[in-house]
């Protein structure tokens, strides 16, 4: 039997290794130099953009919502092909979440119809960078300026990308990354929070660490002492630790690297199913340089199914990305009904993500396009 395949993990290095070592024969496990070194780092890669980082591209989205201010009464618009914890965390700071269908091809939000499902109550726009292509990030701006709402982008899949020669996290009021083993760069578990707000930056900062004031020029009672600390505004912890912003660092150093083998093997596949009538391969719109973290394949006809188990018949981890978040039944629950976005719906009913990831070998992405083609009869 062949090897297993995975559709995404990591890649590591003794670079990588060596900064987790260090970090862990020093003082400072957390709240260290490390922390303020890797969002150094981050900032570099975000156009300059400071950035916050915490402990997954759940929290970062947890984090931002709670720096945008929302609360009951406010409406989220954003797209339903996404990962759950995308509409979840607003829902968590008790907003409502509104969903707008997606553009057909990219499967990223629709600035049409994120136009159309705004209201009075509308707080912020959030768009998703679906599969590492940005989002149409210039229409989405003034979709939201429109409604005097925020902008944020989950960029959870892009960090290293660009719109229109503007990098990915200077582009929205609010951008969320995420650091999963299956991402672009990764630290094990993390995320992070990038805005060139100085008070939505010290807004996100407080809530990680529970909305503590050290500083005795900020607090009511600073002659409590020198150990004295008062919390002001409720937060969590969502403090990632040194050990793991050291591996992040080390990451950073090879993300042009993994970007580039990233969009060579999105090439190479592109290359070998362009004849398959089945399928689509992804689309890419003019003015954006994607950082590539999925292969959304598109199979027509009904036959994604069948294709799916025969390819993990064959060794091959495809995986379904996305279920659109409001058939999650905790959302039906709420009183979501499928249907709600039919472009979303179609989307899913098709999309299969084949495996990429920086150390796939380009006779791995062979393998795979030839289960494809056998699969539909193409020789």
């Amino acid at each position: 039997m062949t090897d297993f395949l995975p559709y995404g993990r990591q890649s590591m290095t003794g670079d990588d290794l060596a900064a987790v070592v260090e970090v862990l024969r020093g003082d400072r496990l957390t709240t260290g130099p490390a922390v303020a070194r890797f969002e150094s780092d981050l900032a570099a890669h975000t156009g300059g953009t400071p950035t916050v980082c915490v402990t997954s591209g759940t929290a970062a989205l947890h984090v931002a919502y709670a720096a945008a201010g929302i609360g009951e009464g406010d409406e989220v618009v954003t797209s339903p092909m996404t990962f759950v914890a995308t509409a979840s965390t607003a829902l968590l700071h008790g907003a409502t979440v509104v969903f707008a269908d997606i553009e057909p091809d990219t499967g990223n939000l629709d600035p049409e119809a994120a136009k159309a499902a705004l209201s009075p109550r509308t707080a912020v726009v959030a768009a998703v960078d679906y599969a590492g292509h940005p989002a149409e990030l210039d229409d989405l701006r003034a979709v939201a300026d429109s409604a005097g709402a925020l902008l944020l982008e989950d960029a959870a899949h892009s960090l290293g990308g660009s719109w229109h020669g503007r990098a990915v996290g200077s582009l929205a009021d609010l951008t969320t990354f995420s650091f999963f083993p299956t991402k672009n760069v990764t630290t094990a578990e993390g995320g992070a929070v990038a805005t060139p707000s100085a008070a939505l930056i010290e807004a996100a900062r407080a809530f990680r660490e529970h909305g503590l004031v050290r500083e005795a020029a900020r607090q009511r009672t600073p002659d409590e002492g020198g150990w004295h600390q008062e919390v002001h505004t409720l937060g969590l912890n969502y403090r990632l630790p040194d050990v793991l912003c050291a591996l992040g660092s080390s990451q950073l150093r090879r993300l042009w690297a993994f970007k580039r083998r990233r969009a060579e093997l999105h090439a190479r596949y592109d290359a070998a199913l362009a004849d398959v009538a089945e399928v689509r391969t992804p689309a890419r719109r003019p003015g954006a340089d994607p950082m590539w973290h999925l292969y959304p394949l598109r199979v027509l006809d009904g036959a994604r199914g069948a294709l799916y188990d025969h390819l993990h018949r064959r060794g091959i981890g495809v995986q379904v990305t996305y279920l659109p978040v409001y058939r999650h039944p905790v959302f039906a629950d709420l009183g979501y009904r499928p249907g709600l976005c039919p472009n979303a719906e179609r989307f899913y009913s098709q999309q299969l993500s084949l495996p990429l990831f920086a150390d796939l070998t380009d006779s791995d992405v062979d393998r795979v396009c030839a289960e494809i083609r056998s699969f539909f009869g193409v020789t």
